[in-house]
């Protein structure tokens, strides 16, 4: 009798404390549009190297400073990128922290937020661009894998460039 593959432990989702460090880690001294670009391409590097079928955006002032999508992404990821972005935009932390938020509070964002689900996401995926001393100027954003890789993948890209 051969013995089944194991299946891969899933990651565990980190805390809305941990979440919460993330975001007063990854600050920004300075957002350019160059950094845009250098961070836009840092993340279509992570992606390329694990294959991922990935969209990403980068926003700044409701300005779209960068946009690529790797083998695999469709359309939808692009409207899933644009309600995960305006959960950044509205709350000013990143959608995986708002939606970590509402289950820690036994519900859900959807139930709770009184906000409409075809224009909001609360699913990982967006982190705020937050500067040094002036605060949420946009926001980074992945679609493509599960909520919490999604979230993962721009963590990692945010500690490579920020180098923290």
């Amino acid at each position: 009798m051969t013995q089944p593959t194991p299946r891969p432990t899933p990651e565990p989702a980190p805390s809305v404390e941990e979440l919460e460090a993330q975001e007063r880690r990854l600050v920004f001294r300075q957002f350019t549009y160059d950094d845009a670009w250098a961070l836009g391409s840092l993340l279509v590097e992570v992606a390329r190297e694990r294959s991922a079928p990935v969209a990403i955006d980068i926003h700044r002032a409701g300005q779209q400073l960068f946009h690529a999508a790797r083998p695999g992404a469709t359309p939808d990821n692009d409207a899933w990128i644009a309600r995960k972005r305006r959960v950044v935009e509205r709350y000013g932390a990143s959608s995986y922290l708002v939606g970590s938020r509402f289950r820690a509070k036994g519900t859900t964002f959807e139930d709770s937020s009184r906000l409409d689900p075809d224009t909001y996401a609360a699913h990982g995926g967006s982190f705020p661009v937050r500067v040094e001393n002036v605060g949420v100027v946009g926001a980074v954003t992945v679609s493509g894998l599960p909520q919490l890789q999604d979230h993962l993948l721009v963590v990692e890209a945010l500690e490579r460039f920020l180098k923290v």
